[in-house]
Formats: structure tokens, sequence, C-alpha cells
């Protein structure tokens, strides 16, 4: 395994452990997640993989393969981890809150590989965060990989650095479906109470394939604009008298009580919790062919309400459902990333020529494809 080879030339002796956690892609339920609402990921095959083993003397050392020229040594658990750059503030991050959370951790050496393709919005940082937190787990006998409560801790812990060390607002959502993923399921998963179940979904034997599209596109403003609409969802609940947009019941009284964007932020949360929820229907009815249509719903309102679609998102989704789709939407934070499509098997290829077609037309870079099936969530390999 070149993680290990990979360690041993930075680090002159053997990995303690091995440990890989995956990304995921969201069938449905975005932006909800800070709402206190309903989410509907998966974990993906791609990941994130780390070899790792302590040290004594509070160090970290950080390099992977992915950055050969970014190394990074901080000096200890406590304000040596800020000097954390780049990449590594998310695993410095993890360290940042299990030592200041009082888990008896000390320092690592660790090398991570990962295999998520770049820039599809595939969630590779909390893969990233989920991997160390699991790996400090092992290193130092925490057993909270040994529950699914321990799980949705790691995945608390993941949240914790990207929003309190890394500085970006997320919820829960990408971290839980990496540490609680499981093998031809999606994860139903309620964001106040932390509550979830796994939801079968075995498109294979419907006859059908999860399309991901990743556009290759990132638009700069991502994170501002994740930000405030963040801030926008939190106004809006505090004008209509409620902890979060999850707690509104009556949509029409809402909507007659807010403006602009606090009222297109609030029609979109509201609906998207309804979306999810009748998605889940129609997989435990075995209906799987059926979501397609809230798919559509679900982008609309994304590029209508939330306003985080952009074109190569846009003509993505729209090609595909040109090219026999039964639907397709934008999945992730947006404003570039991928689109994910539900496809017929024998209609893959027809939608993949459909939608590279509609890129070449607009003179853009070709997107990239990959089919996607519910795997396993984060685990020890070695």
């Amino acid at each position: 395994m070149r993680v290990v080879d990979a360690f041993r030339d930075a680090y002159d002796g053997e990995p303690t452990g091995i440990w890989h956690a995956p990304g995921r892609v969201n069938l449905i339920g975005e932006h909800t997640d800070y709402n206190d609402g309903f989410v509907l990921p998966f974990a993906v095959p791609w990941g994130v993989t780390l070899a790792a083993r302590p040290r004594t003397d509070g160090v970290v050392r950080l390099s992977s393969l992915q950055e050969p020229g970014d190394a990074q040594v901080l000096g200890d658990l406590g304000a040596g981890l800020e000097g954390a750059r780049g990449w590594a503030r998310y695993p410095a991050g993890v360290f940042w809150v299990m030592a200041g959370t009082g888990l008896p951790v000390g320092g690592a050496d660790i090398v991570v590989d990962g295999d998520v393709p770049r820039g599809a919005g595939l969630s590779s940082s909390a893969a990233l965060e989920v991997a160390t937190a699991l790996a400090l787990d092992g290193l130092y006998g925490l057993g909270l990989a040994e529950s699914d409560a321990g799980r949705m801790e790691l995945a608390g812990i993941g949240r914790r650095a990207e929003n309190d060390f890394v500085g970006m607002p997320c919820g829960i959502m990408d971290q839980a479906a990496s540490a609680l993923g499981r093998e031809g399921h999606a994860l139903f998963l309620d964001c106040r109470s932390l509550a979830s179940r796994p939801i079968p979904l075995d498109l294979a034997a419907h006859g059908l394939r999860l399309l991901i599209i990743n556009t290759g596109v990132h638009h700069e403003l991502a994170d501002g604009q994740y930000a405030r609409r963040r801030q926008e969802c939190e106004n809006a609940a505090k004008r209509l008298g409620v902890t979060a947009l999850r707690d509104v019941t009556d949509l029409a009284a809402a909507l007659s009580e807010l403006t602009g964007t606090e009222r297109a932020r609030t029609q979109h949360v509201v609906t998207e919790n309804h979306r999810v929820e009748a998605v889940i229907g129609l997989l435990r009815a075995g209906a799987v062919s059926e979501i397609g249509a809230l798919l559509n719903a679900s982008h609309l309102s994304l590029r209508d309400q939330f306003e985080v679609s952009c074109p190569e998102l846009d003509v993505a989704v729209e090609a595909a459902i040109r090219g026999g789709a039964r639907g397709a939407r934008m999945t992730g934070g947006g404003f570039g990333g991928s689109a994910i499509a539900l496809v017929a098997e024998d209609r893959v290829d027809q939608v993949r020529d459909q939608v590279g077609r509609a890129y070449a037309e607009r003179g853009w870079a070709a997107p990239t494809f990959f089919t996607a099936t519910p795997a396993a969530g984060a685990r020890r390999l070695a």
C-alpha cells in the first residue's frame, strides 16, 4: 500500500495502523443540515486513507501524497497547531478539538493519501477530518468507533474542527455520512437530534445508476456565499420566532411574514425537508425509479430559491434530463462541484454524451463522470 511506503520514507519506521474514511454524495437534503433539518447522503467508494503512529512528545507531523512539497511539523497540541497551513488545517483542527475537550490524545506522525476526485464537491475535507479522528481514537484507545453514538461523536469532532478551527460554517452531514455510512444504504439523518438510520438504496436491483457529473469548476465566492446563506436562514428563523427553519409548520403563513432573500431561503429549506421525507417513503416502498421528480424539484429550488447553482451545474442537469435521466440535481454546497443524475443502466452512455455535447457547445472543458454506489463508512484497514 503506497501510504505505508510513503510513511516509511517520511518517518523511517512503521505506522501503527491504517484508517480510511470515505467522501460522500448527498442524494437529497441540501442546505438543510445547518437548519436542523433532514438529509439523505451516502458514503462513496473514494476517500482518504491515513497511516499513523502515536508520539509521546505532543508533536504533530503531517504529510500528504497529494501535497508532496508541503509536509508540516506542528510544535504541540496547543498553540503550535495554529501554524498549520492549507490542507493541514483539517487534521490539525481535529487534534485541536480533541485535545481541547480533554480527550486523552497526544501527538502523531501521519501520512495522508486520497482519491476523492478534486473539485467534485464530494467532501474530501470531511473524509480527512473523520479519518484523523478515527486514527486518534484507535491510537489512543478511546473506543468511540465501537458504537454508532461514538461514531457520531467523531463526526461532531470533525464538524467542530471545520467550524471553529478552519472557519467554514458547515453542518454535520458530511462528517456523519463518512463516519456512519453503510454499504448499500443511504443515511437518513435528523440534524437536530442526530438520530440516524440506514435506508436501503440498491440501485442495481432496479436497473439504475447514480451518475456523478463533475463540472470541474469552483467559483471563488463559494465560501463567503455559504456563510451568507446560513446567516440569511438564521435571520429568517429569528423573524419567524422559531429556533430553526426546520420548525416552520405552516409554510404559507411563514412566507407571508417574510420578503426578499429570507422568504426565498425559507421556502427552499421547508420544501427540501419535505422532499427528503418523500424520497425516503419511495425508497422504503421500493419505488426507487420514482424519486427522479423530487431530484428535479430540489435542483430548481436550489437554483431559484437558494441561489447556489451556477451555469455549469444547470447545463449538466438540463442536459442529463434531455439525455434520458429520470431526474437530476446539483449536489453539495453549490457554486460548482458536481451534479447527480438517476439514470437507467442502458442510458448511461446517452446521458454522458448529451452532457458532454452541451459543454462542448459552450466551449467549456469536458466534465468527468463517475457512477457511485453506497459504500462502507470509516474504518480501520490494518
